[in-house]
């Protein structure tokens, strides 16, 4: 009873949010509380939600100052260099747009920590995805799953958790992994030129000064810096529509693919008040101070990889030492950190109504009941396959599932039924970060709140893109290493 349940429960969640019929803060609150009392468990409601809570509550902590310290550092231009760079490259062309974003996200997710990725990642190119008229849901797509691929190295998580669960060492997972993980992130790149092509043919190839209007002067030359207000400041200029004076290189607007929806997807798709957020001449640059920002913000990445203190505590002193340095005065302390309130409220009310979907799946049994159903499910036949098996189970699991309840609660389970039949635990281990690409788009991972929330996209319309490709990537990852025989 309860495994169905768990599936109505999870079932219902997804198909409300992706039809819109509820927020995901409402969803996540209300309908866990409904099945709870159907399960005939209300009257512990209270103490599965304050569990969820309690688990949650670091994670809130470190995504709400991390969120307080990029933004100052986004304000004070530490990341203006690479978003010049990021464009220079991509030059207006939606095909390298795309494959940018998976190149910055798979860089950027070598800290090992999601929730950093995508603000650096949205922050960075947020601005001409809206100026191009992008679809948004294709940054958010591609760039949650190439942080998914990432995710796997041994400072990331899902490694570390495996090697705990199965007394193993995390270098002998990992490291016969490479060339599978590999290919999956060639993959990523695959799929982001493809959805860039699709964005192409729907868009058109424009040119940097295209997406600016028509400002050439009077001799018909464009200064090199007038093209480049485009690359940080592109907030100015007509909203809504296509910028007055641009040029199509191709034609086929409108013909893009069916799923990818139009840019901005959501209620805002003509608001153009992120594009103010790099702006080259904003009051708050501190250039004086860039080699200051840059090397405390090595120095925090560093000791995150290291794992010399807690997440939250070096995010809670990064964002006192950041504000400090480069706002000594209180007034514009205080004006940074109510710039940033509406996305630190938005990410930490996720988080938290988060706790209430987590803490009853688990708190009720629900999500034990169904994983064990599902193992049980495995023919004996496929016993000298579980190293497969489970690379296919991951990609569910992992979606349903936090990484520390499968990890510590279902890894353990398939290893013995493996050892049963001759498989060894390592083998299971290694096919168990096959999931992880689908993962980081789970309605459980607080980061990919943080994803939507910046880049201003309805958490319903990234599922309905995203999970597809990221199964799709994941079965990649596994086929690979099936065919290099290390699963």
């Amino acid at each position: 009873m309860l495994t169905i349940l768990g599936f109505v429960m999870i079932a219902a969640f997804l198909v409300l949010i992706m039809m819109k019929k509820m927020s995901p803060m409402a969803a996540l609150v209300l309908i866990p509380a409904l099945f709870c009392v159907l399960v005939g468990q209300g009257a512990h409601l209270g103490d599965y939600v304050l569990k969820g809570i309690g688990d949650l509550a670091p994670t809130a902590a470190m995504l709400m100052f991390a969120i307080i310290y990029f933004g100052v550092m986004i304000d004070v231009g530490l990341f203006d260099p690479i978003v010049r760079g990021i464009l220079k490259f991509c030059k207006a062309d939606p095909v390298r747009v795309v494959v940018g974003t998976a190149l910055l996200a798979a860089i950027v997710s070598l800290d090992g920590d999601g929730s950093t990725t995508f603000m650096i990642t949205v922050s960075a190119l947020y601005p001409l995805y809206k100026r191009l008229k992008m679809s948004l849901v294709v940054m958010t797509g591609v760039a949650a799953t190439a942080n998914g691929v990432m995710n796997t190295l041994p400072w990331g998580g899902p490694t570390a958790r495996a090697a705990t669960a199965l007394k193993l060492d995390a270098g002998d997972i990992f490291v016969p992994m490479i060339p599978a993980l590999a290919v999956g992130l060639v993959a990523v790149f695959a799929l982001a030129y493809v959805l860039g092509r699709r964005e192409r043919k729907r868009l058109g190839v424009l040119t940097l000064d295209d997406t600016l209007g028509d400002t050439r002067p009077v001799n018909g030359t464009v200064p090199e810096k007038e093209t480049e207000q485009v690359l940080v400041g592109a907030g100015t200029g007509a909203t809504g529509g296509t910028p007055a004076g641009t040029r199509r290189t191709t034609g086929g607007a409108g013909t893009g693919a069916d799923d990818v929806p139009a840019a901005g997807s959501g209620d805002q798709a003509d608001e153009d008040d992120g594009l103010q957020v790099l702006d080259p001449q904003r009051a708050t640059l501190r250039p004086k101070l860039y080699w200051f920002n840059a090397a405390l913000t090595l120095a925090l990445l560093t000791l995150l990889i290291m794992q010399t203190l807690p997440i939250p505590v070096l995010f809670l002193i990064g964002a006192a030492l950041a504000l400090t340095v480069n706002f000594p005065h209180m007034k514009d302390q205080k004006a940074r950190v109510a710039a940033h309130a509406e996305n630190v409220l938005n990410v930490s009310g996720m988080v938290f109504a988060a706790a209430v979907f987590t803490g009853v799946l688990t708190g009720t049994g629900m999500v034990e009941h169904m994983a064990r159903w599902l193992v049980s499910g495995v023919p004996d036949a496929l016993g000298p396959h579980m190293g497969i098996v489970t690379g296919v189970l991951s990609i569910p699991l992992t979606y349903f599932m936090s990484n520390d309840g499968f990890y510590f609660g279902i890894v353990p389970i398939l290893a013995e039924a493996g050892a049963a039949h001759g498989v060894a635990p390592i083998e299971i281990a290694r096919a168990s970060l096959v999931g992880q690409a689908l993962h980081m788009s789970s309605p459980l991972v607080p980061a990919v709140y943080v994803l939507v929330g910046m880049a201003k996209v309805e958490f319903g319309d990234h599922t309905k893109f995203t999970v597809k490709w990221a199964a799709l990537t994941s079965l990649v990852v596994l086929c690979a290493g099936v065919l290099f025989g290390i699963i």
